[in-house]
């Protein structure tokens, strides 16, 4: 199928003539998303999916709730120690806020290895993060919009 020449010459110019809504990537279910949750890797179709959970909007809110996933089992343990359930609660408190603390300071590390096992190089989820950031920077600064009027696609 041959574009017509106005579109084909307006594509060579990089601007786009009409929105195209991509596909979502295909989802884990939940036991390979716990799984994913806890480490292990997903089958090389989800791999847009990783992508895509470790760079859109959002990425750092699924980050934290991975990590609180991989606590969950050491939260249940500190509970279930027959103790006063002070000392219970304090444990299972300390540990997930020390858990989260590690977590949030190794989040881009995680974030990138997560992506690295799903087939892409090194550098990618940050770089598409940082292509992302640039992207909003530019549209909530470009002078033709007034508060945040008009669209670039």
């Amino acid at each position: 199928m041959a574009l017509p020449r106005f579109t084909r010459e307006a594509y060579r110019r990089g601007v786009r003539t009409k929105q195209t809504a991509q596909p979502a990537p295909p989802r884990p279910g939940p036991l390979r998303w716990l799984r994913y949750a806890l480490g292990g890797g997903l089958p090389e179709r989800f791999s847009p999916w990783v992508l895509a959970d470790t760079t859109e909007r959002g990425w750092i809110r699924r980050h934290i709730a991975r990590a609180v996933v991989q606590m969950l089992p050491l939260v249940a343990l500190c509970l279930a120690v027959p103790v006063p359930w002070a000392y219970r609660v304090s444990a299972a408190a300390g540990g997930l806020f020390i858990g989260l603390t590690f977590s949030m300071a190794f989040m881009v590390e995680t974030t990138e290895h997560r992506v690295a096992k799903a087939g892409y190089p090194a550098g990618t989820a940050a770089a598409l993060r940082e292509e992302r950031t640039e992207r909003e920077r530019v549209e909530r600064r470009a002078p033709h919009r007034v508060d945040g009027a008009g669209s670039f696609d």
